[in-house]
């Protein structure tokens, strides 16, 4: 399966202490398309640029993980419904 990067913002209305929570359900929703984790970096709080969504700064979280380019679409779908995650960006790595 090929590698990709996904890096994800999360509201800042998300506790420190939900924050495990929501990343736990990131990795659910890579296993439902069949997918796996291989690395997760949190990046901290950090401010915006311009709003988005009203909010003026957001948790960063970076994930490393393989899953079929097939599932993508379905996973994407999951990362835009979720009311916790305000933005996401998922890239294909060169082999």
């Amino acid at each position: 399966m090929p590698n990709y990067e996904l890096v994800y913002i999360v509201s800042p209305e998300v506790t420190d202490e939900e924050l495990p929570d929501v990343l736990n359900k990131v990795d659910e929703a890579v296993g439902k398309t069949e997918g796996s984790v291989i690395e997760v970096a949190q990046w901290g709080r950090k401010k915006f640029a311009y709003p988005i969504k009203r909010f003026l700064e957001g948790n960063y979280v970076y994930t490393k993980l393989d899953i079929k380019p097939a599932s993508t679409k379905e996973l994407e779908v999951n990362l835009s419904l979720s009311d916790n995650i305000l933005r996401h960006l998922l890239i294909r790595l060169q082999e």
